[in-house]
């Protein structure tokens, strides 16, 4: 078996033991509100079989749902709003989103990471939805702190926390995790990451190869150098 994709699959897929699985997004692993009270309700409706996964990307997985009980499981994720098709992901960045706890809860942490991703995906969404890129995958992944709890090094997109509402920018990881990220900007705000990402936004869109990641063509064009050995992640390249 060769693994081709370290993303998650989202939606119903059925196996060999004609079993039925449906993998959910749920944003940066928190379960809450409405998602909370559904995944309760198809445990119930489950009991006695079936079973859920947190896969490594943060997700759910509901798995080994016989066939008769698919049908109320998706009137379930239908009734409570559980993302799991392309529509209800919303975009190919927020299903690859990822980030550790950090600020309130991390003593460590010198910046927000869980509670403000999703904000800064909502506004760069607006740029990918006019760059013709919405469902595009792209990893990107913050950390509150340089221990890197969310592992933004293996990003395509990458935010380290240096103080509040101040991160370091690293672009250039390969999506596969194949490449670690180089520092692109230091000490970055929010208007300041969507400035700078912006144009490469565009340019990504009406520059790339066939099939070709962001993390790839960030490199091929020039914009980071590659990051060939982990022990010098922590230099400063010339960008």
């Amino acid at each position: 078996y060769k693994f081709e994709s370290r993303g998650d699959l989202y939606g119903w897929y059925k196996t060999e033991d004609n079993l039925w699985h449906c993998g959910c997004l749920v944003p940066i692993g928190r379960v809450k509100e409405s998602c909370r009270i559904g995944l309760a309700k198809i445990a119930e409706e489950l009991k006695g079989g079936g079973a859920f996964r947190m896969t490594c990307n943060q997700q759910v997985l509901i798995a080994d749902i016989p066939e008769a009980k698919k049908a109320k499981v998706q009137a379930l994720l239908n009734e409570y709003k559980i993302a799991h098709t392309p529509e209800t992901t919303v975009s190919g960045m927020r299903r690859n989103m990822m980030a550790c706890v950090a600020l309130p809860t991390c003593p460590l942490a010198f910046a927000e990471a869980e509670r403000y991703l999703p904000t800064l995906v909502g506004r760069l969404e607006v740029v990918l939805e006019r760059c013709g890129l919405r469902q595009r995958d792209i990893v990107i992944r913050m950390t509150g702190c340089p221990n890197s709890c969310g592992r933004p090094s293996m990003a395509e997109i990458g935010f380290i926390g240096k103080a509040p509402g101040t991160y370091n920018m690293y672009l250039g990881g390969d999506f596969l995790g194949h490449r670690l990220n180089t520092l692109y900007a230091e000490s970055v705000t929010e208007d300041q990451i969507i400035a700078q990402l912006t144009p490469l936004f565009s340019r990504y869109s009406s520059e790339r190869e066939k099939s070709e990641a962001f993390g790839d063509w960030v490199i091929r064009a020039g914009i980071v150098k590659p990051m060939t050995h982990g022990r010098h992640w922590w230099t400063i390249p010339e960008v």
